[in-house]
């Protein structure tokens, strides 16, 4: 059977590219994926599948046509935080695959912020014509469960992504940290100044390597770049467009400090110790699940001094989870490969 894989995928962002490896990973032998991309030829030759442009209405509707599923690919499809034109695109192609008699799956869900009345209508409907839904957070679980919807709640589905060796990783300096900061309205240049200065003050103090991590390569290579221009020896700005890979990184460093929810993750399940600094709830809801210490971005300390300390202490004294919590998360989020493959049985039977 084939199945059209949905997502913010061939967009340059490692979190939703590690979310589309997990998925293909995840998908069973029998299911042959059509991946809607922002870059088709790329994603095609990343992945070794079929892809047509998430912009061309009637490739999609082509690619409908000849398929008998249609899978939300995991992340923060459904949200208005960003952009109230977002979840009416997705809703909008999860009703057309609905129309056109397609199974429908949303996968490792987070769902919101929905702060419009007609973004949460939108949501409870679109979540209310699917086949089978999973979740990766309890606020996301808590709104399907007051639609009155069955689902399945497990981690992020990145938990489980199978990594790879970085290339030359392990001819850099070490011991290593990674920096995983992006944009943002609440980072302003003042704050942003501080945290350089703070990671400055703590790469003296400890004497580590930094790696700093640009998830989203257009949007947050300029910030390594301010970091790497202030730690020109001790530094070096990795820039991979492999999620595989990505996940390789964290094999090879000690601390994490990050702001990304999937670089979180990658690092939590690669027994780093983790320092999070929060943009978004579900980076808030990450840090309260794993007890991972950290800020909310507009918290972040007034003084650089006192936030360079508190990375040196978290450095020299922190923990990591341990091999058995990270074993019993990564076997959890198989509960959304579960998912698959009884929604995908179903449709192949039915």
């Amino acid at each position: 059977m084939r199945a059209v894989l949905c997502g913010y995928y061939g967009m340059g962002n490692g979190g939703d590219e590690a979310l589309l490896a997990t998925l293909l990973q995840m998908l069973p032998a029998h299911v042959e994926p059509v991946v809607l991309s922002g870059n088709p030829a790329q994603t095609e030759r990343d992945y070794q599948v079929q892809a047509c442009d998430r912009n061309s209405f009637s490739a999609i509707v082509n690619a409908f046509r000849q398929s008998d599923a249609f899978i939300w690919g995991g992340g923060s499809l459904i949200q208005d935080a960003t952009s109230a034109l977002s979840p009416v695109y997705y809703a909008g192609l999860m009703e057309l695959a609905q129309r056109m008699g397609l199974k429908t799956i949303a996968w490792g869900q987070g769902i919101g912020p929905l702060h419009r009345r007609t973004t949460q209508w939108l949501a409870q409907r679109t979540f209310s014509g699917c086949t089978a839904i999973s979740v990766r957070d309890r606020a996301s679980a808590q709104l399907v469960n007051q639609w009155k919807l069955p689902f399945t709640l497990a981690p992020d589905p990145v938990w489980a992504l199978q990594g790879e060796p970085m290339p030359g990783l392990w001819d850099m300096p070490a011991p290593r940290v990674a920096v995983v900061l992006r944009p943002h309205p609440l980072l302003t240049p003042e704050r942003l100044d501080r945290v350089i200065q703070a990671l400055v003050d703590f790469q003296t103090a400890t004497q580590t390597y930094l790696l700093l991590i640009p998830f989203h390569l257009h949007q947050d290579l300029d910030i390594a770049k301010s970091i790497h221009g202030r730690l020109p020896n001790a530094s070096h700005i990795v820039q991979l467009r492999s999620p595989y890979q990505l996940k390789g990184v964290f094999q090879g460093v000690e601390m994490a400090i990050a702001m990304r929810l999937h670089g979180l993750i990658m690092a939590a399940s690669a027994e780093c110790r983790c320092f999070a600094i929060s943009y978004d709830p579900k980076v808030t809801q990450l840090m309260q699940d794993f007890d991972i210490p950290g800020w909310l971005l507009e918290d972040i300390p007034e003084d650089a001094i006192a936030m360079g300390k508190t990375w040196i202490d978290h450095y020299a004294n922190g923990d990591p989870l341990s091999k058995n919590q990270i074993q019993a998360v990564q076997d959890r989020a198989y509960a959304h490969q579960e998912l698959l493959e009884t929604a995908l049985l179903a449709a192949s039977s039915g």
